[in-house]
């Protein structure tokens, strides 16, 4: 699965002002309606209850809020680089800057899972990540986040 399939260049924010996980998870959730077409509450609400089950904030400044929703048409990515560090409750207990929000149907099963894992290799990637943080245009963060990878691996 590569991230062009999950990620439109539109649902990129090159630098999210944003004081806390509730008020980024806000504005993602906004971001990911516009694209799925799905009311904006119906998706904070889902992906609240997710991180109610424990924080997707996977470390070294990365979360993956994700959720699945019965009426979501597809796959669908929302990406943000937040201006200044959030606490988000994340597995090293480090601030957060880096923020890829996934939704998916109900029924997407395991591409719902290679979306998740294709996300989070991306973004454990410390030469990608570091060129993400250092850059706030929108379009050259989807290119470096849509880029294929060497080893072409799925």
């Amino acid at each position: 699965m590569r991230l062009t399939d999950l990620l439109q260049p539109e649902a990129v924010f090159a630098s999210l002002r944003a004081n806390s996980k509730k008020q980024v998870l806000q504005e993602l959730s906004d971001r990911a309606a516009h694209i799925c077409r799905l009311p904006e509450r119906q998706i904070f609400d889902a992906v609240l209850q997710r991180e109610r089950l424990g924080s997707t904030g996977i470390g070294n400044g990365i979360a993956i809020p994700h959720a699945k929703l019965a009426k979501c048409p597809a796959i669908t990515g929302v990406f943000a680089r937040i201006e200044k560090p959030i606490e988000f409750e994340a597995i090293d207990g480090a601030p957060v800057d880096l923020v890829f929000l996934l939704v998916a149907p109900e029924s997407a099963g395991a591409d719902h899972l290679k979306a998740l894992a294709r996300i989070a290799r991306v973004l454990r990637d410390p030469a990608i990540t570091a060129k993400l943080r250092a850059i706030h245009d929108p379009a050259a963060l989807y290119a470096i986040l849509t880029q294929e990878p060497a080893s072409h691996a799925a």
